[in-house]
């Protein structure tokens, strides 16, 4: 396998390279003075910031991108040996390496490299890991899968032997990673598209943990079932937190404040220690914040910069981001794909003021749609009001054999008012009629969901 050597940069390709991740690696590089060039089927405000920076991208994919002064071919999960570029580059024999493999080997410069993994709450917590970094002043690199307003985007490159970065399971892409601390927040069934059910990503979450060296620890969610198959035969450290008194770290005295916001007393090792407050609401970020000091904690910060940085924590853009207010209607916008993010979503928005719960959903992929389609049901019925718009196809082609409105029906079905509209367009002369005063409606999804509330704003 090609090895990158930071101190000889070179000119390094990537396929796809506006995508939230490979845009944060293409920019680490630049910053070490890589020359990057890539391309992507669409411009985005991704792809001007790294032209900006000096990267060449083409917009558009073509064998004629791979010139012969490119050294290594970076590509995606997504990207096929009938993609153009990857086809040149294998005639031409250039280098090339996953998205994953190039983290991996970029995480393995930093002495406190920190992987971020779960199927819920990684981009939650790598940035609540990232705000307590930056607090105590140690000048981390960061890799987060959103964008973090305390570091202008996605991407921070500092000077120290701090890393942090999410760690995603899908096609066991962090396999590649070789971390100094690894944190697994929760194992729920999702990618079955990839997966073939619950038991195989067990397995694979375990094999994450095995990566881990034997000074290293690996800090888990102890209230979960698949604990002692996740742990097993591990010759690191291991740390847990949770809500289960049995863990290292949990949370006592959970309340949520007038703006939903969670505060929580502390507790480590069953002594009460200082009080959190947390600057977001949800119970499920009690338990990431409790995660986020447990890292803390191991690397030797001092509890008053953890407090700080958990407090001044506004969330990352789309886990329940206020867009603004349409007359007097809160609109909300959350990444939330999956029934369980689904329902923390719901419990968040519960402890927000608010009169009436609307929600816009957009299903994400086929298979899991399909795979998921009474646990999606059961998730949205929780809201007052349910508008189910098409699945966004993402990396797949449809099937036929789920769709949209199949879905708004069986919610119906199940005693919620819900509906299906086919079009952006269709949705906004909804809300804008129905909407009524202190409502609160949430845009929700992976896909491009989030424009609704964007163009109803900006009415």
């Amino acid at each position: 396998m090609y090895h990158i050597d930071f101190s000889k940069p070179n000119h390094v390709h990537f396929i796809g390279i506006g995508g939230i991740s490979m845009s944060g690696l293409a920019e680490i590089l630049l910053k070490e003075n890589f020359k990057i060039s890539g391309s992507d089927a669409k411009s985005s405000d991704i792809i001007d910031n790294l032209i900006s920076m000096g990267a060449i991208v083409n917009i558009g994919q073509s064998a004629d991108n791979i010139t012969d002064d490119i050294d290594l071919v970076v590509y995606t999960a997504a990207v096929h040996p009938d993609n153009p570029e990857y086809a040149a580059s294998v005639a031409k024999n250039i280098p090339m390496l996953t998205r994953a493999q190039l983290l991996g080997q970029i995480m393995n410069n930093y002495k406190y490299s920190v992987a971020v993994s779960g199927t819920h709450g990684k981009t939650t917590t790598t940035s609540m890991l990232s705000q307590i970094f930056m607090e105590a002043d140690v000048d981390p690199t960061i890799s987060v899968g959103g964008i973090l307003d305390s570091i202008g985007g996605n991407v921070r490159v500092g000077h120290s032997d701090y890393f942090v970065t999410e760690a995603c399971e899908y096609t066991n892409s962090f396999h590649a990673f070789y971390p100094y601390i690894s944190i697994i927040l929760n194992v729920d069934a999702d990618h079955l598209d990839f997966f073939s059910g619950i038991d195989e990503i067990i397995e694979s979450f375990h094999t994450f943990a095995t990566n881990l060296p034997d000074n290293g620890t690996l800090v888990v969610n102890g209230d979960m079932d698949c604990l002692p198959r996740v742990t097993r035969d591990l010759t690191c450290n291991i740390l847990t937190f949770g809500m289960k008194d049995s863990n290292r770290y949990t949370a006592a005295d959970i309340e949520a404040d007038e703006k939903g916001h969670m505060n929580y007393t502390l507790v480590v090792d069953g002594k009460s220690c200082e009080r959190v407050h947390l600057n977001i609401g949800g119970t499920h970020n009690v338990t990431n914040s409790l995660a986020a000091i447990a890292v803390a904690d191991l690397l030797g910060i001092d509890r008053e910069h953890i407090l700080a940085g958990l407090a001044c924590f506004g969330g990352a853009h789309r886990r329940f981001e206020l867009k603004g207010t349409l007359g007097n209607v809160t609109v909300i916008d959350d990444y939330a794909h999956h029934p369980t993010e689904i329902k923390a979503t719901l419990t968040t928005a519960t402890h927000t003021p608010h009169h009436e719960l609307w929600v816009v959903f957009q299903p994400h992929t086929y298979t899991r749609t399909k795979a998921l389609f009474e646990e999606f049901a059961d998730a949205l019925k929780g809201f007052d009001h349910v508008i189910v718009v098409d699945i966004y196809a993402a990396r797949e082609k449809d099937t036929g054999l789920v769709h949209a409105k199949d879905l708004a029906a069986r919610i119906k079905e199940l005693g919620t008012d819900a509906r299906y509209f086919s079009s952006f367009e269709a949705v906004e002369n909804y809300l804008l009629i129905n909407c009524k005063k202190n409502d609160l409606l949430i845009t929700m999804g992976a896909g491009d969901v989030y424009l609704i509330g964007e163009e109803l704003l900006g009415k």
